[in-house]
């Protein structure tokens, strides 16, 4: 969906970026200070944000110097708005874009308000998400200390940690952790965060507001702990013509679940109309199927008995899948995808497919997840599909091997496991400590 990263010239520095596919809008998500636009758009929490974005338009991350892919600052100075401001000036530039939206999420307000106000024909709107004007630190009005919180993030860099802290209304495991974690580590050093700190809870924009001519929208969660909404609605009031709206929740994140009603504001505010979004996300177990040696044993034994092999193989699934409400979502050569609304039930469905074909002399492999599913009509994708058929790939011959996250969700169920090591799974963020359901 996007492409490679890229680099654009910021003076002196490197401003790396990624792009999707172009659009009827350009929509440039203008980052805080620690991000990695080589990871962020691949992050589990935001696909299905990410997705409902590029409908709108090119969506276009790029990572602020001295964190992510771009280059570091020269060592001893920091970076200064302007040169932050100028980043966003370099993409456009690069990209051959004229305009585009401007979509700055908790922290990044200041650098979007000097943008848009410098360069109101180069800014087709402004979206302020859990905005704030005045230096952070100052403030005394909040419902915890600036400075409590910043040695707390400080504290839980690399970790992932963070990310749940700020954001409690979000789905979490350990996987997700993970994945939060390898993106802290790869945007910026604990060092460097600490040392970024200070000076980003000291700019002060308040000035600037008046000055911003640009189409406005500032979204605010109602019940954020950290960021109260009255700084949002500060913001809109010095705006001319800016759009307030409030949200119920307490995510400081809004593209993380729950996202929709964000960003359906979006939507409107940007095409006049509302925007349709479907609950198109379940938390579902994924079984994959495959037989063992297929290839060969098609071979030995000639296609016409094969064939009849494959149907027999085929009906022992289905009255399985059906015995413990698994729902087959499609078939692929000698393999099976099925889902189920219960991860125990997706366990013993697997152990009883593995048992009941060795009658008929073969072999099966499976593996399963649990995690959230895209549903596409009869069909299901997204990166809880994905990483299902990669644990599926490091079975062997009648194991049954789950992730973590499965193994943990059906602790007391008197199904034992045996460990089978942390992998690195093609194309999804992390590692991830499997585990195979031991044999009677």
């Amino acid at each position: 969906m996007f492409s490679e990263t890229r680099y654009a010239r910021n003076g002196d520095l490197r401003v790396a970026y990624r792009a999707s596919r172009e659009g009827p809008r350009d929509i440039v998500f203008v980052p805080n200070w620690f991000t990695c636009c080589e990871h962020f758009p691949e992050l589990p929490s935001l696909q299905g944000w990410v997705e409902a974005m590029t409908s709108l338009g090119r969506l276009i991350f790029f990572d602020q110097p001295g964190t992510g892919a771009s280059d570091p600052i020269t060592p001893g100075a920091l970076p200064t708005l302007e040169q932050w401001t100028d980043s966003i000036t370099a993409v456009l530039d690069d990209l051959g874009s004229r305009e585009a939206v401007l979509f700055a999420a908790v922290g990044a307000f200041p650098t979007g308000a000097l943008f848009a106000a410098t360069y109101p024909s180069r800014t087709t709107a402004l979206v302020v998400l859990e905005g704030y004007a005045e230096p952070i630190r100052e403030r005394t009005d909040g419902l915890v200390d600036p400075e409590e919180v910043r040695a707390a993030m400080i504290a839980m860099w690399g970790t992932g940690e963070w990310m749940h802290v700020i954001n409690p209304d979000m789905p979490w495991n350990e996987e997700i952790r993970a994945a939060w974690a390898r993106h802290d580590r790869l945007a910026a050093s604990p060092a460097t965060v600490a040392l970024m700190l200070p000076l980003v809870s000291e700019l002060d924009v308040r000035a600037l507001l008046p000055t911003i001519r640009v189409p406005t929208l500032v979204v605010h969660r109602a019940d954020d702990l950290f960021l109260l909404p009255a700084w949002g609605k500060y913001i809109a009031d010095h705006i001319s013509g800016a759009k307030y709206v409030e949200l119920p929740g307490r995510n400081v994140l809004h593209f993380v679940e729950p996202w929709r009603d964000s960003f359906q504001e979006f939507y409107e505010f940007l095409t006049g109309h509302r925007a349709e979004v479907a609950e198109d996300r379940v938390l579902a177990t994924v079984l994959f199927t495959d037989i063992v040696d297929s290839t060969r044993r098609a071979a030995e034994i000639g296609d016409r008995d094969w064939h009849a092999l494959l149907d027999a193989h085929d009906a022992v699934v289905r009255s399985q899948l059906a015995r413990f409400r698994g729902r087959e979502v499609n078939r692929s050569g000698d393999g099976f995808l099925a889902m189920f609304d219960g991860p125990q039930r997706a366990i013993r469905c697997a152990m009883a497919i593995r048992e009941a074909v060795q009658a008929l002399g073969i072999q099966v492999r499976a593996g399963l997840h649990t995690g959230e599913c895209e549903v596409r009509g009869d069909d299901i994708g997204g990166i809880g599909v994905h990483i299902g058929a990669r644990v599926s790939a490091l079975a062997g011959p009648n194991d049954v091997v789950v992730s973590s996250t499965l193994r943990d969700l059906v602790i007391g169920s008197g199904l034992e496991f045996e460990e089978r090591g942390t992998h690195e799974l093609k194309g999804v963020p992390g590692e991830w400590r499997l585990f195979a359901v031991a044999t009677a």
